[in-house]
């Protein structure tokens, strides 16, 4: 199998695993898998808290997850720096990689609106959803989550942060896929492809027990 790297460089290998994230259901289909199940992007916006009230947070906070929304619920994140991260929300993303709230891709947009799935699922949940929007754009509904756990928080506590894009994979049913999801292709190079389409968040980012999940995938589809 041969890769192209954007700088030209040519890589030659007997077989390869891909995990690509916000594109991994486009990468998956060209190597002559199902497009099922779809990559819809949700931005996901964080708020700092101001280095002076951090005292408040002596570790990570986090609510009971909601099993219908499992991306949804604010928590308190203290990292290495001393910083404390506050949130994220989960909102549709206008692009696969827009970070930003103005970023738009007609392209990504159109995938994600024309897709049932994607319907099926805001209908259903149609309050979830225009609350998690309200929230995006007010500071104080914001805040109020956070006031759950922690009453002291005030909105003079908390500044605006950075975002992040969840690579949502959602079936055609409008079902949040939230367990691992291998695929191959076909051919003399697809069937030398695993895809990871899909694996549990959150804390799979650094998770050396996904690791060798998907290098037992590997050894067992490629006979290794």
């Amino acid at each position: 199998v041969a890769v192209w790297c954007p700088q030209g460089q040519q890589v030659s290998c007997g077989h390869i695993v891909t995990c690509a994230g916000l594109h991994s259901d486009r990468l998956a289909h060209i190597s002559g898998c199902s497009p099922q199940p779809r990559i819809v992007p949700f931005r996901g916006d964080y708020l700092l808290l101001k280095p002076e009230k951090s005292y408040l947070v002596k570790g990570n906070i986090y609510p009971v997850p909601n099993p219908r929304f499992p991306f949804l619920g604010f928590h308190f994140t203290p990292r290495m720096d001393g910083s404390v991260w506050l949130g994220p929300n989960a909102v549709l993303a206008f692009k696969r990689e827009g970070y930003k709230l103005l970023d738009f891709s007609p392209g990504d947009f159109l995938d994600a609106v024309t897709y049932s799935g994607l319907w099926k699922l805001v209908l259903r949940n149609v309050s979830y959803g225009l609350g998690e929007l309200y929230r995006a754009f007010s500071l104080s509904a914001q805040v109020r989550q956070l006031q759950r756990f922690i009453p002291e928080v005030t909105t003079n506590d908390v500044l605006r942060g950075p975002s992040g894009v969840r690579a949502q994979a959602l079936d055609s049913e409008g079902n949040l896929v939230d367990d691992f999801v291998f695929d191959g292709g076909s051919g003399a190079v697809g069937s030398r492809i695993l895809h990871v389409r899909n694996a549990p968040s959150p804390a799979a980012t650094s998770s050396l027990a996904i690791a060798a999940a998907i290098a037992d995938e590997a050894q067992r589809r490629f006979r290794l």
